[in-house]
């Protein structure tokens, strides 16, 4: 009797443990920025001619499922992120497209079946931070970082921003793709900076402090 108690005692808690360490297991935010730019270009206002919204592509019966109301692409960012970890740890990454072309593979939390507080989806990030208070020189400080394609962070949609200001139309996803390279090309060749496409300090500040158009 006590070897069978000790046992169920065991099973008991290895459960328990197991469910603690999955809330912590979600997928990066780097995978979250790579689907909703497949999904929809990063915007979380698209409205697709096939019947699916935002950044995640909802249908309405999908959205429904997890809580949400209303539309999805009038649902703001933060909302948005959250239905969709909703989404995943009811189902993972199975309603998403996108998810197996880009070969994002599930963790411990998918099909966890727990229902994710705001807070844990507030790491997602897909409506970006606040970009940083410009200091009184106008130009953020470089983050230190030379980003390349495929790149996703904070700093980038803070560069992408800035670069509205020379007639872009980013939606400041914080992801370097297409868009972002030709901007960081023409802004380096209009001052004088090596083609490379990387993002780095001298592009960067060229971005606050140059020109940006040749001629």
């Amino acid at each position: 009797m006590p070897v069978r108690f000790l046992l169920i005692a065991v099973a008991a808690f290895g459960v328990q443990f197991t469910l603690t360490g999955s809330a912590v297991a979600d997928p990066p935010a780097s995978s979250w920025a790579r689907l909703r730019m497949c999904e929809a270009s990063g915007r979380y206002d698209i409205v697709a001619s096939n019947g699916h919204y935002g950044a995640y592509q909802f249908d309405l019966s999908t959205w429904r499922s997890v809580g949400g109301s209303g539309y999805p692409h009038r649902a703001s960012p933060r909302e948005q992120d959250y239905r969709a970890l909703y989404l995943y740890r009811m189902r993972g990454w199975q309603p998403w497209t996108c998810a197996r072309r880009l070969g994002l593979r599930e963790d411990a939390s998918a099909r966890s079946r727990r229902v994710p507080s705001w807070a844990e989806s507030a790491y997602i990030g897909g409506g970006g931070p606040a970009p940083a208070p410009t200091p009184a020189g106008g130009m953020p400080a470089w983050p230190g970082v030379v980003y390349a394609y495929g790149d996703c962070a904070a700093p980038l949609r803070a560069f992408q921003l800035r670069m509205n200001k020379f007639g872009y139309d980013f939606q400041g996803t914080g992801c370097y793709y297409a868009e972002t390279r030709s901007a960081v090309i023409a802004l380096q060749r209009a001052n004088g900076i090596k083609t490379s496409g990387l993002l780095g300090p001298k592009t960067w500040r060229a971005a606050w402090k140059g020109k940006p158009q040749a001629g």
